[in-house]
């Protein structure tokens, strides 16, 4: 059985590796395509545009794994039956649950790569992707660092005018405390022209501002050259990550970004999805080796051209499907967890009665 499932994953693995490169060239001839303009209009380097598909093809590679390993399911196991090698083997005893034994061990580790993959090499390489995108295409340009608004604490909102990040000084800031029984009502603001964080003290220094107290209908007003305001709960740092998108986050960070949303009283839903669906797509690998397999290894009238007809269908049920979910998902109806597992626990489900129907 050894030789058996070495020449099976041999078989397996190498129509991966061709699904994959077939399909990274297609998406980089597509993209460059679609760009061609942008790169010719804003005379982007050669250097850099080589650069910018270098980086782009993790994201793609990512992305087409599921595909790919679906489609060498059908290339190999379909192969085997038009070749009539799939009965000899069942002929000699072996069943289709041994035959899928050596597929299935060799998509979860794939599945076990992707998860460390999509979630903490793809997004270092869409940051840089991204930064090119806006550095020297001016797509999606963000003025890093300027307007920077977000909720501190459940009753506390900050806002930053510019942050400039060598220096870590943030210029123009207003801090806006509401009071915790009646978030409609303000109570305390500070508004200063300069902000540094001391890391001795692990605190912000508010400097050359006033600060203001509501108490009832009265107001104090307080000038300040140097202020120490205690209790802010973020760091320069944090400034930062609060611009990132979530495609250049890694999984370490969007968990540590959900934390902060909840604690500062806002909804950790999308990021909670965004999250959960990096893990579950990256298991998708898994559920096509059941789905598809079973259809493969059954020789139809059509030969491979129905069978990749069939397998390209599931897919794009399955990925519809995903993208539903998440959407159902983002407007609150579901459990993130729900949400991001949904797709593979349906469609798993679907894959064992497939095999039940396939095996009668």
């Amino acid at each position: 059985m050894k030789i058996l499932d070495k020449y099976l994953v041999k078989q397996f693995i190498q129509s991966i590796l061709f699904g994959l490169l077939a399909f990274v060239m297609i998406f980089v001839i597509i993209d460059m395509m679609e760009n061609l303009d942008d790169f010719i209009d804003q005379n982007v380097p050669s250097v850099l545009i080589v650069q910018y598909y270098f980086v782009f093809i993790p994201e793609i590679i990512r992305l087409m794994i599921p595909v790919s390993i679906l489609l060498a399911c059908l290339f190999t196991a379909g192969k085997m039956a038009n070749q009539n090698e799939l009965t000899v083997i069942k002929a000699s005893g072996i069943s289709l649950y041994r035959f899928m034994v050596p597929f299935i061990i060799t998509a979860f580790i794939i599945s076990i790569m992707t998860v460390f993959i999509g979630g903490y090499f793809v997004p270092l390489a869409n940051k840089h992707k991204v930064f090119i995108e806006q550095t020297y295409m001016k797509k999606g340009i963000v003025y890093f660092g300027s307007n920077i608004f977000f909720q501190d604490t459940k009753n506390r909102l900050v806002s930053i005018n510019y942050f400039d990040i060598s220096s870590e000084i943030a210029n123009q800031i207003s801090i806006q405390e509401f009071d915790s029984k009646d978030r409609t009502k303000l109570v305390k603001r500070a508004d200063a022209l300069r902000m540094k964080y001391d890391t001795t003290k692990s605190l912000w220094i508010l400097m050359d501002g006033i600060a203001r107290k509501f108490i009832d209908s009265t107001e104090t007003i307080e000038k300040f050259v140097s202020l120490e305001f205690k209790g802010l709960n973020f760091t320069p740092q944090d400034v930062i990550k609060k611009q990132r998108k979530p495609e250049e986050m890694t999984l370490a960070e969007l968990s540590e970004f959900a934390k902060d949303q909840r604690r500062t009283g806002n909804d950790p839903t999308a990021i909670s999805i965004e999250y959960q669906s990096r893990i579950a797509f990256a298991f998708s690998s898994l559920v096509v080796v059941l789905f598809g397999l079973p259809i493969s290894a059954n020789k139809r009238r059509g030969g491979l051209a129905l069978q990749f007809g069939i397998n390209l269908l599931i897919t794009f049920f399955y990925l519809v499907f995903m993208k539903i979910s998440q959407a159902f998902g983002k407007n609150g109806v579901f459990n993130p967890l729900i949400t991001a597992w949904a797709a593979n626990l349906i469609f798993l489900a679907g894959a064992f009665i497939n095999i039940k129907r396939t095996l009668k």
